[in-house]
């Protein structure tokens, strides 16, 4: 089997008792740390949710049994302190990390550490409806119901407190990444039980307990999340006292905040936000190439979306290069060709975005739409780094689909009322996107693009592209896996389910004041040992 080296052993907290300029000190350093987020948490159940938004609030708070070292798709321990895969990639055993305590709350206090119970109570709720607290509480679980988890497991042993086991049907060489991932964050069965017996088991939607170097405060939607730092934290004791996420929709008003020093870090700049942040010399802009992508994705369920030749027409009459004239002028984006970014392994390079109006008629007039069709065009509600401003991108291909006679009409909502209408198959196309974590294919397709994902039909499900990825995640040979994903792209260009659009540069602002701060290949941010001097 191998073995995984132990991480290092968490700095020890100094219990001496400060002398009163040493506390002085310390006050002054433990300055309230803002950050401007750019839309509200869905909720604080990591597992429920996908978006980028509540994994940023949830990531403060929670952790899974491995983390991505800091700015890196690198895998690192985190509530294990080991972990070891079988020859066969059909078996993953993990070690826990001793001396780990959950949050104590107003709402709840922990009478031990973190042990293997915990992991069985969060794994078990991914995959078993039959709990007692699923059954209290029915939820769905979003990344774990896309990739299959439940077909994908085997079995979860509790070998010993200290040591789970997890035994997969088949071989799958990506599965350890989803160990780290925000969906897989480890939550307290001590804690569910107590939800449990008290007839409030939704309540762990609403009232988090984590292991993470913060915990939860209070909330007030679409204003303001608190939390304080975790005393009992099993890493480095946090100098931030007070993390508070001040929530604006408007990218224009985060940037006002800033540079006003309302808030010390925000969410991703706009491209045109980003020369003004430049010219300030009390912010830094730091970047990132990140590993996303930004599309429009058909309702394959229903006409006239479920037409191949509609869906190619539509992708075609779309003028790309107009509409990042317009939404990244400083020219740092990418027209997305593919499924996932070219920088991920197994990216295929032959394929090529098209753009051709008088084909696209020709494609409708085969499909039966010679005299036009009407259509709607659900316009992204939040702005994103790889679509900035989605009622722009929206008015700009409706302007090119008039011009092949497709007349569309922009419709939008609030972001969690466009999740959870989208996901309802409500729309003919709307606007979305991914960030992914650990720089590889699977991360994209299998979550997105598999029939697994597809439980309504309103999304991708091709048996021959099935087939193509699921045998990737089995090859154990790099070059043929690689092989395969570029085969399934092929496949993804042919059926057309999304119009590609955009991989971005990421830019994050910090003020000056702000230290230790580090970017993640998926945009995300993480605030341990972040400070303001």
């Amino acid at each position: 089997m191998l073995s995984l080296p132990l991480s290092l052993a968490a700095a020890l907290v100094l219990g001496c008792t400060l002398q009163p300029q040493a506390q002085a000190q310390t006050q002054k350093k433990a300055r309230p740390l803002v950050y401007c987020a750019d839309a509200s948490p869905e909720g604080f159940d990591p597992g429920m949710w996908d978006s980028a938004s509540t994994n940023t609030a949830n990531k403060q708070m929670f952790q899974g049994l491995l983390g991505f070292k800091r700015g890196t798709t690198e895998l690192q321990p985190e509530l294990a302190s080991a972990w070891q895969i079988s020859p066969d990639a059909k078996s993953f055993t993990f070690t826990l990390r001793r001396g780990v305590k959950f949050h104590t709350t107003p709402y709840f206090k922990p009478t031990r550490e973190l042990n293997a119970d915990d992991v069985l109570f969060t794994f078990q709720r991914f995959v078993d409806p039959t709990t007692p607290f699923n059954k209290a509480f029915p939820a769905n679980f979003i990344y774990p119901q896309n990739m299959g988890l439940a077909k994908l497991l085997a079995g979860i042993d509790r070998i010993d407190d200290y040591t789970v086991r997890f035994r997969l049907k088949s071989p799958n060489v990506t599965f350890a990444t989803n160990f780290a991932m925000a969906w897989a964050s480890i939550q307290s069965a001590e804690y569910a039980a107590q939800l449990l017996k008290e007839g409030r088991a939704q309540q762990i939607n609403n009232q988090p307990v984590g292991t993470g170097p913060y915990r939860f405060k209070s909330y007030a939607k679409d204003d303001v999340l608190r939390m304080t730092a975790n005393p009992d934290y099993w890493g480095d004791k946090q100098e931030t006292q007070a993390l508070i996420f001040s929530i604006s929709r408007e990218p224009n008003v985060r940037v006002q905040k800033l540079l006003a020093g309302e808030c010390q870090v925000a969410s991703a700049l706009r491209d045109v936000d980003v020369a003004a942040m430049d010219k300030r010399r009390d912010v830094t802009v730091m970047k990132i190439q990140a590993l996303n992508i930004s599309y429009l994705s058909f309702n394959m369920k229903k006409a006239p979306t479920n037409n191949r030749e509609v869906r190619e027409a539509l992708d075609i009459a779309v003028d790309r290069a107009a509409i990042f004239k317009a939404l990244f002028p400083r020219g740092d984006a990418m027209q997305a060709v593919s499924a996932f970014p070219p920088a991920i392994p197994g990216y295929n390079k032959k394929l090529r975005n098209e753009y051709n109006p008088e084909r696209a008629k020709q494609l409708l007039a085969k499909a039966g739409y010679a005299k036009g069709m009407e259509i709607d065009l659900w316009a992204l509600p939040v702005s994103r780094p790889t679509n900035p401003n989605g009622q722009l991108m929206a008015q700009l291909i409706q302007q090119d689909w008039a011009k092949i006679g497709v007349k569309a009409t922009i419709k939008t909502y609030e972001w969690g009322e466009y999740l959870k209408r989208a996901n309802n198959g409500e729309h003919s196309v709307y606007m979305s996107g991914w960030g992914g974590e650990t720089g590889d294919a699977d991360e994209f397709l299998t979550p997105n693009l598999s029939c697994t994902a597809n439980r309504s039909g309103v999304k991708f499900c091709n048996k021959e592209f099935e087939a193509l990825i699921d045998a990737a995640r089995a090859e154990t040979n790099t070059p043929k896996r690689l092989a395969l994903y570029e085969q399934a792209q092929e496949i993804f260009k042919r059926e057309r389910p999304w119009i590609t659009m955009a991989h971005s540069t990421v830019y994050i602002p910090v003020r000056k004041d702000v230290h230790g701060f580090i970017m993640s290949p998926n945009g995300t941010v993480d605030f341990e040992n972040v400070v303001r001097r």
